[in-house]
């Protein structure tokens, strides 16, 4: 049966063949540097200077223009552009590279390493360039307040209400490139059991494999422009 409504989660995996860092692999960036330092609120009130530090090497990475979006983010955007019925990306990535690729129809639940936001106003500005704590906000004045607009691990990831609604309503849920391990995104697929029909595109089998219909296990420069093809023919 076509489908009429998506959801599509995507993590780490798509964008890794872009040239960004993963963070669960062996050689992720969780296996470099301790969470507890630098990605929760305690770690940013107690050293703001190393949790700048990490992200502002991240802000940079992004800047670079050797990392594009790749055939995977574009079969996304395309499918997004010409989808009839309803469709949600919903991204753990805090990279750029699906709104670079065209994507529109999109959350970024765990933030956007391209923006930023003030904890004394709570005002939220792009933002490519360097956070300090001396870096004042645009909108208040105020230093000291700036902060990564990224879910920090005791936050709650963004947009919950609308994701929620977006999986009760789905009819297909397809998550690619992420390792099952991560939740609430790795339990959207417990979610939407009996409704939907559930797809895998990963690159190797996630954590949650068994919970899928079905999986293809590939490059998602392969198959995420292989399935969105054969989803619009």
């Amino acid at each position: 049966m076509t489908p009429r409504n998506i959801v599509i989660l995507t993590g780490a995996g798509i964008s890794a063949e872009s040239g960004l860092a993963t963070f669960r692999d062996k050689d992720g960036l969780w296996s470099k540097v301790r969470i507890e330092d630098v990605a929760t609120p305690e770690a940013f009130a107690r050293d703001p200077a190393r949790v700048h530090a990490f992200y502002n090497a991240r802000r940079a990475q992004i800047r670079d223009p050797a990392i594009a979006p790749n055939a995977a983010h574009l079969a996304l955007a395309e499918l997004d552009a010409r989808w009839p019925g309803e469709l949600l990306l919903v991204t753990q990535n805090v990279d750029d590279l699906h709104a670079r690729a065209g994507s529109r129809r999109m959350v970024a639940m765990h933030g956007e390493l391209a923006k930023a936001r003030c904890l004394e106003c709570e005002a939220v500005h792009p933002w490519v360039e360097d956070l300090s704590t001396a870096t004042p906000c645009p909108a208040c004045g105020k230093t000291g307040g700036m902060r990564p607009h990224i879910v920090w691990f005791g936050e709650m990831p963004m947009q919950m209400d609308r994701i929620g609604a977006a999986l009760e309503a789905c009819d297909l849920f397809v998550s690619i490139g992420t390792s099952g391990n991560v939740y609430p995104a790795a339990g959207f697929v417990a979610e939407v059991a009996g409704h939907a029909r559930t797809l895998e595109l990963n690159l190797e089998p996630s954590a949650g494999r068994s919970r899928f219909d079905e999986a293809r296990h590939g490059p998602a420069t392969r198959l995420v422009p292989d399935f969105v093809r054969a989803l619009l023919a």
